[in-house]
């Protein structure tokens, strides 16, 4: 499974088709540094991705990664025909399971999008409604093949909806992922209670896991305790207060739950290197 983080959201690049007579064999590639989305509708492809065995027979879909060599294990043994699809992302993205560490502050943007979320895809998998999903990918390839004024807008719609359709699609495979779940889970309740203090045991009851499992869970997926994420999320709250209210600092401290103003300041000051009233009169005249 692939996880994007998002904003920005992956970009569609180019599309095509083919079909292979039996016998032929799926190009060996190494590093082409995009993300290759095969879609089969009938036959079989045969492929590995390092150590790891790719059978996308049809009606299955596979994504390869852009920084792996690929390559067939065996050739087709039916005629098989299959959509290919180039993807890239500027944003941060990795496999999972990944163990990965939070950015020190001072290597934090300074006003970075505040309603990031993560966007998970599967390696590969069954496609639930083949006519829909073919009628997506034709679509595309009829857009990229005839461009007008607004195709390429157009087709980044139609690309994102391509790509909701199969995480739909993949939900199962999304739910054998229990810390993927509980991460997810857990940044919900903690954004729908920022203004509240975090009480660990709170937490636990409505999400029914110990709170050191659940902060362990989000660690892996996000790189960060839950004290750690609500922090973070409480500061981009008050970023949007001090840039687009008159509020006193004080007020926006009490009302996205820091509570106390000089912990408030402290936390602001650590996580963008100015105080809060420095911050408004970036944005703001005096």
């Amino acid at each position: 499974m692939f996880h994007f983080e998002c904003p920005p959201m992956p970009h569609f690049i180019h599309i095509g088709q083919d079909t292979y007579k039996i016998g032929r064999k799926h190009p060996d590639r190494n590093s082409i540094g995009v993300f290759d989305l095969l879609f089969v509708t009938r036959g079989c492809l045969y492929l590995a991705e390092g150590q790891h065995e790719l059978v996308l027979p049809a009606g299955h879909f596979g994504i390869l990664r852009p920084d792996l060599e690929h390559h067939t294990v065996s050739p087709c043994e039916e005629e098989t025909h299959f959509f290919w699809l180039h993807f890239q992302t500027t944003g941060q993205w990795h496999p999972e399971p990944y163990e990965k560490e939070p950015l020190p502050p001072e290597q934090e943007l300074l006003y970075p999008p505040i309603e990031y979320f993560s966007f998970y895809l599967p390696r590969s998998g069954p496609v639930q409604n083949l006519g829909v999903t073919e009628e997506q990918f034709r679509g595309l390839l009829e857009l990229n093949q005839n461009p007008a004024g607004n195709s390429r807008w157009q087709e980044q719609q139609l690309f994102h909806a391509i790509l909701l359709r199969l995480q739909e699609d993949s939900k199962e495979e999304t739910a054998q992922s229990p810390h993927l779940q509980l991460a997810e889970d857990a940044a919900l309740y903690l954004r729908k209670h920022y203004r509240e203090p975090l009480s660990y045991k709170q937490m636990a009851e409505e999400l029914h896991f110990h709170p050191n499992y659940i902060a362990l869970c989000m660690k892996r997926t996000f790189g960060c305790t839950p004290l750690d994420y609500i922090t973070q999320f409480r500061i981009e709250q008050a970023k949007r207060l001090l840039i687009h209210t008159n509020d006193a600092v004080g007020t926006i401290a009490e009302d996205t739950g820091f509570g106390s103003f000089p912990y408030f300041v402290r936390c602001f000051h650590k996580r963008t290197g100015k105080t809060p009233k420095q911050f408004r009169l970036m944005y703001r005249k005096a």
